[in-house]
């Protein structure tokens, strides 16, 4: 299942609940993007080709890496 946000139009203004779900969408989605954003600057998973499952451990590894490295 896909969630999208709620689009406006010139004739067609957001409601203040659209708009709050539009915000809590953007909330959830912000970390991830920035995250792909780092993996991508890495390089790392240009030329993989592995097991989703290892993909995934290996994710997991680099995020923990990458948040020891921002805490420093």
């Amino acid at each position: 299942m896909i969630v999208t946000g709620f689009h406006a139009s010139r004739t067609h203004k957001l409601t203040p609940g659209q708009k709050d779900a539009n915000r809590v969408l953007a909330v959830g989605r912000a970390p991830v993007e920035h995250g792909f954003a780092h993996l991508k600057n890495w390089r790392t998973f240009t030329k993989l080709r592995t097991d989703p499952a290892r993909a995934t451990r290996l994710l997991r590894a680099l995020l923990v890496l990458t948040n020891l490295e921002v805490n420093r």
